[in-house]
């Protein structure tokens, strides 16, 4: 029988020091020799170092071991179950032991209403450059926000020459949504489960929103808002240019390749640890 010593707590990587998270698809993992290992579907096999590793993204075709959740779990390295090339996200694992340090901070940051505030209006200072955000309300940062996206979309439209008639769907009837509506909104549901991939691996809370409110994930539309203008947006848009009748395959394709030029899973963690400070 596999085994894998429970490495000592005190010996852990801290989270702030790990590597960027790893995504595997098509392949095994499992546990031999005292550690873990992964076998491709090419027959390739490789050693992880899983307690120096931020989480492990399962995409598809993966199968894991008993032994290999227990080793990520008590080496206090989140697992999340998503889809290809991380545009859907399933579920996560957290470890009983792992560190609570950010649901703490997460959680005393949004009880806390100044505090609540001050993250929120750091949110609106990624949007709005220059802008001192301290002499608007909640409220009207919202409105502005609105305004300044309904003028980005049209800008859009002219720049890759795609008609734009408004924001406008139906979550009910899916068909009522002209071909670029339904383009925006396969691309940002792409990049919410990204972004709830990261929040959830670095223990931050899904449920507790600073500028979004309803619903079970308003922080995962806070995280997402920051960087829609330089992956979904654009990626939308650029998919109607290419191919009108696109079902989504091709903006997430034109997604995935912003997420990786924009070196999103890096940024994402760093701009938390900021809003936080």
């Amino acid at each position: 029988m596999p085994i894998f010593e429970k490495p000592p707590l005190e010996t852990l990587t801290p989270a702030k020091d790990r590597w960027t998270p790893i995504y595997l698809e098509h392949g095994r993992l499992e546990v031999d020799d005292s550690s873990i290992k992964w076998i491709g579907a090419d027959r390739m096999v490789y050693r992880l170092p899983v307690a120096t590793l931020s989480a492990v993204l399962l995409g598809p075709g993966t199968t894991v071991t008993h032994a290999a959740m227990k080793a990520c779990a008590d080496s206090n390295t989140p697992v999340c179950w998503i889809g290809e090339d991380g545009m859907r996200f399933y579920a996560f694992g957290i470890t009983p032991n792992h560190d609570n340090l950010m649901p703490r901070k997460h959680a005393a940051a949004w009880a806390d209403r100044k505090k609540r505030a001050e993250i929120a209006r750091r949110m609106f200072t990624h949007r709005f450059p220059g802008v001192d955000v301290q002499a608007y309300s909640i409220a009207e940062l919202r409105g502005m926000e609105g305004l300044r996206v309904r003028a980005k979309y049209s800008e859009l439209g002219q720049q890759y020459g795609v008609t734009w008639k408004g924001r406008n769907y139906d979550k009910s009837n899916w068909n009522l949504a002209d071909n670029v509506n339904r383009a925006l909104s396969a691309a940002n549901a792409s990049l919410y489960a990204l972004c709830a991939a990261v929040v959830c691996s670095l223990g931050y809370l899904p449920s507790l929103g600073f500028v979004h409110e309803g619903g079970t994930l308003p922080f995962i539309y806070d995280v997402a808002d920051l960087y829609k203008e330089i992956t979904t947006f654009p990626a939308a848009f650029q998919a109607m240019r290419q191919n009108p009748n696109d079902k989504g395959e091709l903006v997430r394709t034109l997604l995935k390749d912003r997420v990786e030029q924009e070196r999103l899973l890096q940024k994402i963690p760093k701009d938390l640890e900021e809003l936080f400070a």
